[in-house]
């Protein structure tokens, strides 16, 4: 059973593999269009949180109707958001976090005349950061994963030595990048830095399972072209889908109070879903063509 599955893959990839391609190139190129778009209209390429962008954070420890607080405050705070933190296990709301780029003694105020009491360290904890830092950690923390990918490239390049399979590996780790920022924009996540660093993270992830690929399809020589790629299928399918359902069930699990944790899970979850589809069409259909080229 397991060989007709191995000869049917091989026929239907041998017929489709170069057309494949179409779908990975048509969803990256749409991820740019719409990274532009939103850089055109937001003068970045993402939204930034004010741990990026400067601001205060006040988190309340007492059950606060969420509603009634950004309706009465929203006119006098700038650009205010707030996070609802709940016990995992009771669902009873253990704290408020309040976020705005006003500043401290502003918010501090505001929020004080809405409750009718002061916020004191026993009731709220209290943190402002400088827009002037914040801006320099996201220079940063950018440059960081720029210096991640430059070297990620060099090292594949020393790996492999050889110019198309080494840049079908960059190309998809770029790719994965590229979709799933595409679609953290269109959700509208504000991102902080630990999102930032899940970015970074999914350089590694995306990497783990090209090289997988590449080392099976170029450096043994036992099977087919097919067998390899199917090899090396299961695994690298394997490897990712572990990976993914265990970010899954851990966001279940914190969503409901950590925001930081809930981030980088969801990132990582998109950036999985579009390595599945980058590894195994984009580098495995171009690794084949090159190989195939070869003979």
């Amino acid at each position: 059973m397991e060989e007709e599955n191995k000869s049917s893959f091989g026929k239907f990839h041998d017929k489709n593999y170069k057309l494949l391609l179409l779908i990975p190139i048509t969803l990256f190129v749409l991820s740019l269009i719409f990274i532009g778009i939103f850089y055109s209209n937001n003068g970045d390429f993402l939204n930034k949180d004010i741990s990026l962008t400067g601001g205060t954070t006040i988190t309340i420890y007492e059950e606060v109707d969420t509603n009634a607080l950004v309706s009465e405050l929203s006119g006098k705070l700038e650009d205010l958001s707030t996070r609802t933190i709940y016990d995992i296990v009771s669902r009873e709301q253990k704290a408020l976090i309040i976020e705005t780029t006003s500043d401290g003694e502003t918010t501090k105020k505001a929020v004080e005349d809405y409750l009718g009491h002061e916020l004191t360290s026993e009731n709220s904890s209290f943190e402002f950061t400088g827009s002037t830092l914040s801006e320099s950690f996201y220079k940063q923390l950018i440059i960081a994963i720029l210096a991640a990918f430059i070297f990620m490239a060099i090292v594949v390049f020393i790996i492999f030595r050889t110019i198309v399979p080494s840049t079908a590996v960059i190309i998809s780790a770029f790719a994965d990048i590229i979709m799933t920022l595409a679609v953290v924009d269109l959700l509208g996540m504000k991102l902080s830095s630990a999102g930032i660093v899940a970015f970074l993270m999914l350089i590694g992830y995306s990497v783990d399972t090209d090289i997988l690929l590449t080392t099976r399809m170029l450096k043994r020589h036992k099977g087919s072209v097919n067998e390899r790629l199917f090899g090396a299928f299961k695994t690298g399918t394997t490897m990712t889908l572990t990976s993914l359902l265990a970010i899954v069930f851990a966001l279940m699990i914190i969503s409901s109070f950590s925001f930081i944790l809930q981030q980088i899970f969801i990132i990582l979850a998109i950036g999985l879903f579009f390595d599945l589809l980058n590894t195994w069409i984009t580098n495995a259909s171009i690794l084949k063509w090159y190989v195939e080229a070869k003979k």
